[in-house]
């Protein structure tokens, strides 16, 4: 995941400081391909790592626009750099079709408790004149640079809900009791009602037991916690969720969408960004028969609207 926050720098993939000199990064380079290769053993994912990070740094050029937070014009566009600093896209003009009804502010939550934890990190009254700036983020403690990812994430899902059209209504970062126990979206369509988190852990996940597992994965049981809070949200506004779903980046499953069980009879799955959309065009297969339609659909929309309360 070269382009989160999360991602280890390519001096941190290549086992060097960022003060290394040009011969000693390239015999850094060499030796990590060596050890890295797969016909001698190793690991794909760390050769393709050391080959993308040797994209970024390779040159003196490239380096100096790496080191800078910028994006090199020579710079692979798959692997460049970027400020960390979009949010959620407003509709453009090639794309002025009618868009998916919106309350709350996805990442909202997130982007504030970042700011508030660089400014500490930083130090009170030390200039911090781009907080999303690259060579910072870098360098922040992996606590905050999680929760930059968590509110890209939660961004990357609203731009795609958003585009689903006016059938589909969604409300973000709600509130099931203290604010580190939110809900980061809730989508309501003709296709179900879907209680949704949006994650970045940093590396890849995979499926043990109906749970996600991974060196970085937290909480621990990230759909048991969704449940839970998604369990505390029905009961206070008398609705039934039809589908549980755990957003990640595309390079974090090996697959488009997986099965985590079920959560009282509705379908618990992980799903690739990527195809995120066409879950919630579609629903899930063992779902079709709990799609909203008519005056349920209007029902649990005035429920939701009524009763739903975000987080501060």
């Amino acid at each position: 995941m070269p382009n989160s926050p999360l991602s280890a720098s390519a001096y941190e993939v290549l086992g060097v400081e960022a003060s290394a000199s040009e011969a000693e990064l390239k015999k850094a380079f060499r030796r990590a391909l060596r050890e890295t290769h797969p016909d001698t053993g190793g690991d794909p994912e760390r050769f393709t790592a050391v080959q993308d990070a040797w994209d970024r740094v390779g040159t003196p050029e490239k380096r100096r626009g790496y080191d800078a937070g910028s994006r090199s014009r020579t710079s692979s566009p798959r692997t460049a750099g970027s400020s960390f600093s979009s949010r959620a896209a407003a509709p453009s003009r090639e794309n002025s079709r009618p868009r998916a009804k919106a309350h709350g502010h996805p990442g909202g939550w997130r982007r504030e408790r970042y700011l508030d934890g660089m400014r500490e990190w930083v130090g009170r009254g030390a200039s911090l004149d781009d907080p999303y700036d690259p060579t910072l983020v870098r360098t922040a403690p992996r606590e905050l640079r999680r929760t930059l990812a968590d509110a890209l994430a939660e961004e990357a899902t609203a731009r795609t809900v958003s585009a689903l059209g006016i059938g589909f209504t969604v409300w973000h970062d709600v509130s099931t009791g203290p604010p580190e126990r939110k809900i980061d979206h809730v989508v309501l369509g003709p296709t179900g009602l879907f209680a949704m988190l949006s994650e970045d852990f940093g590396g890849p996940v995979k499926i043990r037991r109906g749970e996600l597992i991974g060196p970085h994965v937290q909480p621990e049981k990230p759909m048991h916690e969704l449940a839970s809070r998604a369990k505390m949200l029905s009961r206070q506004l008398g609705v039934a969720f039809t589908c549980f779903v755990i957003v990640v980046p595309d390079d974090a499953l090996d697959q488009p969408h997986a099965s985590l069980g079920s959560v009282r009879g509705a379908p618990a799955l992980v799903v690739r960004q990527s195809v995120l959309a066409h879950l919630l065009r579609t629903g899930p297969e063992s779902a079709q028969s709990r799609s909203i339609g008519g005056n349920e659909l209007f029902d649990v929309r005035t429920r939701l609207g009524n009763g739903i309360r975000f987080v501060e």
